[in-house]
């Protein structure tokens, strides 16, 4: 005999959990919503109504905006941000990868100790470790460059990566390792031929991660770059607010805003299906 965990939903029962699902969708994307409305308004449309729709839609607003303070336009600024945010992404998930690809599958001395320390850098806040690295990057002449991003990328500096890719690495079985060194493979080989492969799901786990980090970060931009030629597009809408004279116009700021959460909304969702997956597998060992 069989036994029965659960019944399947009824019709009812799916009409109203996915109405839910809808409804609750639908709160959790409402002020991404007003934004977008709210860049076709007026100030007196936005300061003086609460409705979403502009009772007077302004066209030119994305036009303006784009124009920016008129030393540089938003494009300049997005290329910026796409410098900065490529190399940093890519550089983290390869270097993360191979330490946790070190952690999971070799055995060397002060392994755990190691480990441990590696795990407790996630517990010091950025206040703490802000002006050590900043006079790190000054000796070295780093500011006002994005190496202060792409450096610490390239050495592993991202432990929660790094351990998000261990417990991946931790839940694939070790006869694979052991049947590649039958066929003759190196370490090296067992990485990149059969391991990262199947390391897919994480591996775009952190890449999407790192590229929503990088690309919405203001504070490490405002403390290591300077020049306004090299700003990101979150440094560009501050100084768009801050460099207006008299009224500003915030559906020109909005307008911005829209297209600057464009790219990372589209890599979330072009991507998700493995992203989900990345989460969900990621805790899990074998």
């Amino acid at each position: 005999m069989m036994l029965q965990y659960g019944k399947e939903p009824t019709l009812t029962g799916r009409i109203v959990k996915n109405v839910l699902l809808c409804a609750f969708g639908l709160l959790m994307i409402y002020p991404l919503i007003w934004l977008f409305f709210g860049s076709f308004k007026t100030n007196s449309d936005l300061f003086g109504s609460l409705g979403l729709i502009p009772e007077h839609f302004v066209w030119d607003s994305y036009g303006k905006g784009w124009t920016g303070t008129g030393q540089y336009t938003y494009a300049t600024f997005f290329a910026n941000t796409l410098l900065l945010v490529a190399p940093t992404v890519v550089f983290t998930v390869l270097s993360s990868a191979i330490v946790a690809y070190g952690f999971a599958r070799f055995s060397f001395p002060l392994k755990n100790q190691l480990f441990a320390l590696m795990i407790s850098t996630l517990m010091l806040p950025q206040a703490v470790i802000i002006i050590p690295r900043y006079l790190i990057f000054r000796d070295l002449d780093w500011l006002d460059s994005y190496l202060p991003f792409v450096v610490p990328a390239i050495f592993a500096c991202y432990p929660f990566f790094i351990f998000m890719l261990v417990q991946f690495f931790r839940g694939l079985p070790r006869e694979l390792d052991e049947s590649a060194v039958v066929d003759g493979c190196n370490p090296f080989t067992i990485l990149v031929r059969i391991l990262l492969p199947l390391c897919k799901p994480a591996l775009f786990s952190a890449a999407i991660f790192q590229f929503i980090w990088t690309w919405n970060d203001f504070f490490n931009s405002l403390i290591f770059i300077n020049s306004v030629k090299k700003y990101t597009v979150s440094l560009a809408l501050r100084m768009t607010i801050d460099s207006t004279g008299g009224t500003v116009a915030w559906n020109q700021i909005m307008a911005m805003s829209v297209l600057a959460i464009l790219p990372p909304v589209l890599i979330f969702f072009m991507f998700q299906r493995y992203f989900v997956e990345g989460i969900a597998t990621t805790g899990i060992k074998g």
